[in-house]
């Protein structure tokens, strides 16, 4: 199923709660999944992996103030 995922730019989530952003899924094999970023190249266990999410739309911020 991540194979549908490489070349696209996706945020990983682990199990211990942390998580990468702004990355791009290169390689993906049985074991691992190659994710590169602009600062680093990361070799990720597939077992630590929570979720990977694919954002596909930009969330608009609220609005702060008392403005009509």
């Amino acid at each position: 199923m991540l194979e549908a995922l490489k070349g696209q730019e996706v945020s990983v989530n682990f199990l211990d709660g942390s998580s990468v952003r702004g990355g791009v899924l290169e390689e993906i094999d049985d074991r691992f999944v190659k994710y590169r970023t602009e600062y680093q190249v990361l070799y990720i266990p597939i077992t630590s992996i929570r979720a990977v999410a694919v954002e596909t739309k930009e969330r608009e911020r609220p609005r702060v103030g008392f403005g009509q």
